[in-house]
């Protein structure tokens, strides 16, 4: 049952597909499309075909169909551009490779006049795609417009200066050729062949259709007049030539027609070709991208190589757009003209709203840029402004131009998704750290504060009864738990301090020979098994230090040494001075360190897999804390394996020189 709802759900699944044009009325259609895609919970796709004839079309109408293409973006449509001659074509292909369901186009009024006209884009679409439902919005706009007309632009039929030079030369050329082989006594269908070569060159080399089909009259005249019976005229004896005229003709005008499309579609692949390596660029650059920073600047790069202008960008921040920032192509800009309170307005009104506004719109004409959100369906990441001067984007810069900012929006989603995803596992490792922390930390107060209330309980009760020696002893056992605890919270009040950045170094000249026996004392005091021995390599060895944390490093180092060695072990602290640092050594004979927890030995709240004889769990702040102290007197900290067997822990601190006064 379960299977059969999930099969139905998919197969009720809608596709509504809306076509673009340049037609005044085309924005009402994308409206109509947009309530029906809304109205069935369908995915929404706006497609333009793009034909050879597209960018011959009238200013006015570029600028409509880049309006109604803007339009379209805005009632949430995914805009889809395919080239091809076949508009019906190309709309069934993408109908049956995208799973279209609905398709909603316009169509005038005027009827189809004569029967060499060719068949309305309904009819056409209607018999390729029959599996798809067709909405068609009458487009009254049009009703008084002849289809035909609008498929040609008067461009296609100019000739230019420059095309007839070329098609002089190449006539010329060939009929040289024609000559040549003439008089090595080629036949005629050669020389035939190669003024048909000649139109061809000459559609290729020329723009629009007039002067390949000038060409091809040329051609034939030429032939007629330098290669056929009576030579030089324009007469023509045998009664087989003007069926070979008129073939001729007809293959050159074929021939000059499929070159110019020929090139039509390579230029498009040409551009296509281009768009798809820079947005590759695009986006293997932004994914080496290491923060916001860098995405925007390389989005901006990318933009000015594309465009040729200068690009403004009001990154987000705080849920309002920041500073601005300016990339300009020349290096110099146009400074605080695009700063001034109307550009700003203009951004902010886009961050709000999430719709381009500035230059070329409704809204903020007079501005000098078009300005654009960076964002993914709600969430805005800023805004890019394009300074637009005399020329305004065409549609191939325009649609360059959403891809890399569709790019560049998509980017700034992952790395924040990524920061997010980072931030989300620090906060549960610092949590889950937390919670070992307490842990340790309650198991480790309670321990010798139970033996402390264990001891003060036998001597409340049982004093008379306890001679001089045992009382002694409990005496001493609770100075000893008292004294772990004091340094226990030392040692967590200290690197409280460095966690919070508080750790101020109270810097004076000491002798180094003070400062570690000072730190002997203290460890003596509190009574240890263990034989502790001190060798200095130099006389006079002078440091500028904190003595007090200093004396906390040596402590740690040498209480870490008596923790994990056995009673009667031997510890050895050694001093020598070395390349201007004073090098303190605290070597054991216990087992060592072993390779595997060497690297993270340092790290806050690492105790390694050793368990203690007295139950007495580090809590794992001691190296961490040694490290961070040596850290701020410029020095660092080490460990090594001590010969035959045990561990040395060295650290470095700079030394410092006597000052003699005069």
């Amino acid at each position: 049952m379960r299977s059969e709802t999930a099969h139905q759900a998919e197969d009720t699944h809608e596709h509504v597909l809306v076509c673009v044009s340049p037609s005044p009325s085309s924005s009402y259609i994308i409206k109509t499309a947009a309530k029906m895609a809304g109205a069935f919970g369908a995915e929404f796709t706006a497609l333009y075909v793009q034909t050879p004839l597209s960018e011959s079309m009238s200013e006015q109408d570029k600028a409509r169909l880049s309006e109604n293409i803007k339009f379209a973006e805005q009632q949430g449509a995914e805009l889809v551009t395919v080239y091809g001659e076949d508009i019906a074509s190309q709309i069934a292909e993408f109908v049956r490779v995208s799973g279209v369901t609905k398709i909603v186009l316009g169509r005038s009024n005027t009827s189809r006049r004569h029967f060499w006209n060719k068949p309305p884009l309904t009819e056409k679409l209607t018999d390729l795609v029959p599996s798809a439902d067709i909405h068609i919005i009458p487009d009254m706009t049009l009703e008084k417009r002849r289809p035909e007309l609008g498929r040609f632009s008067i461009q296609q039929f100019l000739v230019y200066p420059r095309d007839i030079l070329i098609m002089v030369g190449i006539i010329a050329l060939v009929t040289a050729i024609g000559r040549i082989f003439g008089y090595f006594g080629i036949d005629e269908s050669t020389i035939m062949a190669i003024y048909i070569l000649g139109v061809l060159l000459v559609a290729l080399f020329t723009r629009g259709y007039t002067t390949s089909i000038i060409c091809s009259f040329l051609s034939v005249l030429a032939f007629n007049f330098f290669f056929t019976e009576p030579k030089m005229s324009l007469h023509a004896y045998d009664s087989r030539y003007p069926v070979a005229f008129t073939i001729m003709l007809i293959i050159s005008i074929v021939t000059g027609a499929l070159a110019t499309k020929l090139k039509d579609h390579a230029k498009v692949s040409a551009q296509s070709a281009f768009k798809t390596k820079v947005l590759f660029d695009t986006n293997q650059m932004l994914q080496r991208a290491k923060s916001e920073e860098d995405i925007l600047n390389d989005t901006a790069s990318q933009l000015m190589k594309l465009l040729d202008r200068e690009v403004v960008i009001y990154p987000e921040k705080g849920g309002k757009i920041d500073k601005g920032l300016l990339y300009s192509p020349d290096g110099e800009g146009s400074g605080e003209a695009l700063f001034t309170a109307k550009e700003r307005e203009a951004a902010a009104w886009v961050f709000e709203h999430h719709h381009r506004a500035g230059k070329l719109t409704d809204r903020f004409s007079d501005a000098q840029c078009l300005y654009l959100a960076l964002r993914i369906h709600s969430h805005i990441f800023g805004v890019v402004g394009v300074h637009i001067t005399e020329k305004a984007l065409d549609y191939f810069e325009n649609s360059m131009l959403l891809s890399i900012l569709g790019e560049c929006s998509l980017a700034i989603e992952n790395l924040r998704n990524e920061q997010e995803k980072e931030r989300t596992a620090l906060l549960a490792k610092n949590e889950q750290m937390r919670a070992d922390f307490l842990r340790t930390f309650s198991h480790d107060l309670r321990t010798p504060l139970t033996s402390i209330s264990g001891n003060a309980s036998t001597l409340l009760g049982n004093y008379d009864k306890l001679d001089d020696e045992t009382r002694k002893q409990i005496f001493s056992d609770m100075y000893d738990d008292s004294q772990w605890l004091i340094n226990l919270v030392e040692n967590l009040l200290s690197v409280t301090r460095i966690e919070e950045g508080r750790m101020h170094l109270n810097l004076s000249v000491q002798l180094m020979e003070e400062v570690i026996d000072e730190a002997i004392r203290y460890i003596v005091r509190r009574k240890t098994s263990h034989e502790i021995q001190v060798k200095y390599e130099d006389d006079l060895l002078l440091v500028k230090v904190d003595a007090k944390l200093i004396i906390q490093v040596i402590v740690n180092l040498v209480d870490n040494a008596i923790k994990y060695t056995k009673d009667g072990s031997q510890i050895l602290i050694t001093a020598k001075k070395l390349d201007g640092f004073v090098h303190v050594s605290v070597a054991d004979d216990g087992d060592g360190v072993p390779d595997e927890i060497k690297p993270r030995i340092f790290e806050m709240f690492y105790t390694g897999n050793t368990s203690l004889a007295d139950s007495r769990r580090s809590l794992g702040l001691g190296l961490f804390l040694c490290q961070s102290i040596v850290a701020a007197h410029g020095g660092t900290i080490c460990v090594s394996d001590n010969e035959p067997h045990g561990a040395v822990f060295t650290f470095t601190i700079p030394s410092s020189e006597v000052i003699q006064h005069e």
